[in-house]
């Protein structure tokens, strides 16, 4: 168990949604020093680390997880005690126009902090390589589908339906290979669609906000009843960390917000909200809900995902503190009054169009 009150925290990805929450929750919350590895993809932004940026416990390297002579360099310079592996290609329809980013990041460059975290740990002493975790953090979707019962568990078979999920399924069998093959000390979690403040664009939820606030389509995919379980990104980041001090050696725990929502029930409550938050609807329409729009079904688009968290609450005493409509509520405001974070984090890159459209034709 990671029990030092100083811990030296290697969090790759971040500068990306989860991983800059994590890094905020560890600058502001504890006592840990934190380095984040970061290669500064189009996702990443030091914007999101503002807050904590300043502190002499934080440090950053911009660093490709692919680069395994910069990687080596990191791991002996800080000599970390934890590894929170959080960096991938995490867009499913980016994965479907373009899949050779996800093999190369998901799975290369996991082999590369799998290969170099070993070797690290395998010189540490006493000590030093008992309490040394490499925390493998993956998603639900590697599971692939449920049908309208079930959940997924931590015994679920996996069967992934798109380049990204089978990139995230390939990692977590490297994972548990280096544990079962050379012993590192690992654990792994994969939890269900994370949403909150500082949410790249392209995800559901901050691309609703903001077209709506723009009266630009809200555009759902088929007839919008492809179901998730929702989870607020804070309380992901508590369960992520319970993993880490308390979690067992070599065990999967699966982390689920309990919050199944159909995309469409998504879009009506954030359109709801903002008939409060904002009355003053862009020209021609009365309420947010008039700009829906359905569109083509993504391809190989899974179902329903829903996450058993029993293993996780029974074994480790966490729970999600957010329900989906306090969550909501929280996300929909941070957008509004973080609208220039946004415009920052797009920054020409990414325009708000549909992804993943090569396969269509």
């Amino acid at each position: 168990m990671v029990k030092n009150l100083a811990e030296r925290f290697l969090v790759t990805g971040g500068a990306g949604f989860i991983g800059s929450a994590v890094i905020r929750f560890l600058i502001q919350e504890t006592e840990h020093q934190v380095i984040n590895l970061d290669k500064l993809t189009y996702a990443g932004n030091l914007e999101s680390l503002d807050m904590v940026s300043s502190s002499d416990r934080y440090s950053f390297e911009q660093v490709d997880i692919c680069d395994r002579q910069e990687v080596e360099r990191v791991f002996k310079e800080y000599c970390p005690n934890v590894v929170m592996h959080l960096a991938a290609e995490s867009h499913v329809d980016r994965s479907i126009g373009g899949p050779a980013e996800f093999i190369q990041t998901n799975i290369n460059g996991t082999y590369i902090m799998q290969e170099v975290a070993c070797q690290y740990w395998q010189s540490l002493q006493h000590e030093e390589k008992e309490s040394f975790r490499f925390h493998h953090i993956s998603t639900d979707e590697v599971y692939g589908s449920l049908d309208d019962s079930g959940l997924f568990s931590e015994e679920t078979r996996y069967d992934p339906s798109s380049p990204y999920s089978a990139s995230k399924a390939a990692s977590d069998h490297l994972v548990r290979a280096w544990h079962r093959t050379y012993g590192l000390p690992v654990v792994l979690t994969n939890c269900s669609n994370n949403y909150g403040p500082y949410q790249f664009p392209e995800k559901l939820i901050p691309l609703i906000i903001l077209n709506a606030i723009e009266g630009k389509p809200l555009p759902i995919y088929g007839k919008g009843d492809h179901i998730r379980d929702w989870l607020y990104v804070e309380d992901h980041v508590r369960a992520l960390l319970t993993v880490i001090k308390n979690g067992c050696v070599g065990e999967t725990y699966n982390i689920g917000g309990n919050n199944e929502k159909t995309n469409l029930e998504v879009v009506k409550a954030i359109c709801a909200i903002l008939d409060d938050l904002v009355p003053d609807h862009p020209a021609g329409i009365e309420r947010y809900e008039e700009l829906i729009t359905y569109v083509e079904d993504r391809p190989g688009h899974d179902q329903r995902y829903a996450i058993d968290a029993t293993k996780i609450q029974q074994e480790l005493g966490w729970e999600p503190v957010e329900t989906f409509e306090s969550g909501i509520k929280k996300t929909v405001q941070w957008y509004l009054n973080n609208y220039e974070w946004c415009q920052h984090a797009l920054d020409g890159n990414y325009n708000r169009e549909r992804l993943g459209l090569l396969s269509l034709k």
